[in-house]
């Protein structure tokens, strides 16, 4: 039988996911600045830093900046000397983002790119291979922006993205919207690619998880 609410969520949290000032910081900061309340949960925030310092990355990307609570987690995970790019194309954004990173002592780790993530991607091409990149911005640029990953992304790092279950549409739970059928193109595209070693880890909205065998 498988199992999971807010009370095991609030339970891995309670153990793992403990949150520091800054953290706290920019998840409940954000939304009181006018940003949308639609940050990853604890959790959600614990396994990507797991995960970055799993494949011991020091060089990560980020696409959908927001408050900067998700890249804290990423840009703590970082080996000694990482840097971690996030791209947002909204401006007041990465003003919030940047004083939550400052905040969180990441000022030297995170450098944040706005405008156009598609146009930021090519710009930061000769700074790879990257190590780890986190897909969370609008859906349908999720293909676009993972086939940029597989190609930019060493064999052994790790591509994730976030919003897996599309608030449980992709399987029926509830009603589909506009984007439910994109990304389960989406994940199914990603199941059937043979460079990559998928899942989708179940917390959250779902985070899909690749890492790159060749």
């Amino acid at each position: 039988m498988t199992i999971y609410n807010d009370q095991i969520s609030h339970y891995i949290s309670s153990l793992y996911a403990v949150e520091d000032s800054a953290l706290t910081m920019a998840r409940e900061d954000s939304p009181k600045q006018g940003l949308p309340a639609i940050s990853i949960k604890p959790e959600e925030g614990r396994f990507l830093q797991f995960l970055v310092r799993a494949c011991s990355a020091t060089k990560a990307v980020e696409i959908g900046t927001l408050g900067g609570y998700s890249g804290t987690w990423i840009g703590r995970g970082l080996l000694p000397g990482g840097k971690l790019y996030t791209l947002d194309k909204d401006r007041k954004h990465a003003k919030i983002a940047r004083e939550h990173f400052a905040a969180a002592g990441l000022d030297d780790v995170v450098e944040i790119l706005i405008g156009d993530a598609h146009r930021s991607l090519q710009e930061i091409k000769n700074q790879g291979p990257f190590d780890f990149v986190f897909i969370d911005a609008d859906k349908p640029g999720y293909p676009a922006y993972f086939d940029w990953a597989i190609e930019n992304t060493r064999v052994g790092g790790i591509i994730t993205a976030h919003n897996a279950f599309r608030k449980g549409t992709v399987v029926g739970i509830v009603e589909d919207d506009d984007l439910s059928e994109l990304m389960r193109q989406f994940n199914q595209r990603v199941a059937e690619n043979e460079r990559l070693i998928s899942t989708i880890y179940p917390a959250g909205d779902g985070t899909l998880i690749s890492v790159k065998i060749r």
